[in-house]
């Protein structure tokens, strides 16, 4: 159902640019005959926007992989560095909050561990819409942020690297088969800052998958629900190890299970002394790095679909 409601409003959209295009030529070739130079100006400025719309459409037509259509699964986990880098994932948590909002996405908190002083150790969120998974795959790796730390009272300046990694949920008619013997089922109670919200039973649940070493946590209210969530979850991670093995050219998941640390990371952001938020897989640069961790990641994702499908090789210039 989800494939034939993409692709009537793939068709639906085709269909409107075609009779767009068709109207503001007409209204070109009346205004030039009839010397009236406001209709020509409107109907070209219209044709602009009807470029920039086919520009994004063309990105989007690159979102042509087995599960680019899924809703996806995104973690956040935050690198050695102790306050310092636990304050950077739950900023890039936030980023990504944000860029789900702004593109009319919804998003469910399936698990987050909180920082010792600040921010968060890791975090798994569920984004879910039309094509969550194929715009957010590029992400996963590893994030620098150099800064002046607002956790040093010597006002010094610190870099910090947290890791992202995006897989899908998988549709439930993908047989993923998953034996009793093969997974351990762990309940605890679930930690956070205190209230009311805090569980007071152990309903928070952990499975580990054997074979593989996967682990996946949810830590709602209710252990039913908890239990279910990390089914799924799990049946999404073993769809995507597979499909990575059968993909191994494809460099995001290689980057997100590296080291959390130098050499390994796929964007800097830079907040002093300079500003500037560097993609070091394409070069895309933006010099607003408030926009860029308020959501504004477009530019970025586009930019590296692309350069995922053509298959660009080389290394860009690190920023220091």
């Amino acid at each position: 159902m989800r494939e034939r409601q993409h692709l009537e409003k793939s068709i639906s959209a085709i269909s409107s640019i075609e009779n767009e295009l068709a109207d503001n030529l007409g209204l070109i070739e009346l205004g030039e005959e009839e010397g009236d130079d406001g209709v020509v100006n409107e109907a070209e400025g219209a044709l602009g926007k009807l470029h920039a719309d086919l520009g994004r459409r063309q990105v989007a037509a690159l979102l042509s992989g087995e599960a680019d259509g899924n809703d996806a699964y995104l973690e956040v986990h935050a690198g050695a560095g102790g306050t310092e880098s636990q304050d950077w994932a739950s900023m890039l948590l936030r980023m990504y909050v944000r860029w789900a909002e702004k593109n009319g996405y919804k998003v469910e908190v399936q698990h987050e561990t909180p920082g010792e002083e600040a921010g968060i150790k890791g975090a798994t969120i569920l984004v879910k819409g039309e094509n969550a998974y194929g715009w957010l795959k590029t992400e996963s790796g590893v994030h620098r942020l150099v800064r002046i730390s607002p956790f040093d009272s010597n006002a010094r300046r610190h870099t910090s690297f947290s890791s992202v990694w995006v897989y899908p949920e998988i549709d439930d008619n993908i047989d993923i088969d998953i034996q009793d013997k093969d997974i351990r089922i762990d309940t605890f109670r679930s930690s956070g800052a205190g209230g009311q919200h805090v569980n007071t039973t152990d309903s928070a649940v952990r499975i580990t998958h054997l074979p593989t070493g996967i682990v996946v946590t949810s830590s709602e209210k209710s252990q039913h629900q908890n239990r279910a969530n990390a089914m799924r979850a799990l049946r999404a991670r073993l769809y995507d190890l597979e499909m990575k093995k059968r993909q191994e050219s494809i460099q995001a998941e290689h980057e997100a299970k590296t080291e959390i640390g130098w050499g390994h990371q796929i964007r800097s952001y830079v907040l002093q002394p300079y500003q500037l938020v560097k993609d070091l897989r394409t070069g895309i640069e933006n010099t607003s790095p408030d926009n860029v961790l308020d959501g504004d990641l477009n530019g970025f994702m586009e930019a590296a679909l692309a350069h995922q499908v053509e298959g660009s090789e080389g290394v860009v210039e690190d920023v220091e």
